[in-house]
């Protein structure tokens, strides 16, 4: 019995000193020599332990590189991103939105624009409670069904918006500036299942769902999508009204700057929107769209 108690006080000793040896030497203290008492073990052990700490901060350190690497990882999708908006939503991108004005050609004709004033009112109105916020919501819906991979929904929402089109003209404009967006994307910035989802949609894109589909498979995020076609949208509508009332160059500025809340807010509302929000109140604007189909001279195609 005394035998079999001393083995085992001897065992557990063993093991006390194999765990103080792996605990001092991985905070750096010199080996254990055969002289040194328990006593004397004990006292390094405890007085070495404080550098125990080093280890977390070199954790904390590793941990704090982790996330720097991730932000960069991070700041490096957000560029990109970013780059691929500016690129396909700038005016040099060859989609032709330089031919067509929504309507603005008549509305000027008729008088209802004028002045900056007058412009900002009608464009105020068609981003807020016209085909600007239409717009934006298809391709809101258009982004999540091409996201999720779900054919069926993209399919409804591309027929949808295309039905939803007040005029023969405005379809022209956002089908031919979609058909363009989409062969463009195809040449320069193709995407894997790019085509699968243009031919989910079973019906010729208009603009903002080609926008939306396009996006959602190179996987820029949507809010800065729609941010930037709303801004691109307006944009187009001012430089026609430029050419059309005329308006300078800072005046075209100025109409820019009071629609930044308006565009902001119609994002936002686009966002957390469903089919069933979908609705216009621009009649004057629809009418415009439609008495431009027999205006007398134009400039623009719609």
């Amino acid at each position: 019995m005394r035998m079999a108690m001393t083995t085992m006080h001897i065992t557990i000793t063993a093991i006390m000193i194999i765990a103080i040896t792996m605990i001092i030497t991985a905070t750096s203290i010199t080996m254990i020599t055969p002289r040194m008492t328990m006593a004397m073990i004990t006292t390094i052990t405890t007085t070495n332990i404080a550098t125990i700490p080093i280890i977390t901060t070199a954790t904390r350190m590793l941990m704090t590189t982790n996330e720097q690497v991730s932000a960069a990882d991070l700041a490096e999708r957000e560029a990109a991103a970013l780059y691929r908006l500016m690129t396909w939503l700038s005016p040099a991108f060859p989609v032709g939105g330089f031919s067509y004005s929504s309507g603005i050609e008549w509305a000027v004709e008729a008088g209802d624009i004028v002045d900056v004033a007058t412009l900002a009112d009608w464009l105020d109105a068609m981003l807020s409670d016209g085909s600007g916020f239409c717009d934006a919501t298809f391709l809101v819906q258009a982004y999540r069904a091409a996201e999720a991979g779900d054919d069926a929904s993209l399919g409804e929402v591309a027929e949808l918006a295309s039905a939803f089109v007040p005029s023969r003209e405005r379809q022209l404009e956002t089908t031919s500036q979609g058909r363009a967006f989409i062969d463009i994307t195809r040449a320069a910035w193709d995407a894997d299942g790019l085509d699968a989802m243009v031919a989910a949609c079973r019906t010729p894109l208009v603009y903002p769902v080609a926008v939306a589909v396009v996006a959602a498979m190179h996987g820029v995020p949507p809010a800065p999508t729609l941010h930037a076609f709303l801004h691109a949208l307006v944009s187009n509508w001012i430089s026609a009204a430029s050419r059309l009332v005329p308006l300078g160059q800072t005046d075209s500025q100025r109409v820019l700057v009071k629609l930044e809340a308006a565009v902001a807010t119609t994002a936002d509302r686009a966002l957390n929107a469903t089919l069933d929000d979908l609705g216009s109140a621009t009649f004057r604007a629809d009418l415009a769209s439609l008495r431009h189909e027999t205006q007398y001279t134009r400039l623009f195609r719609s």
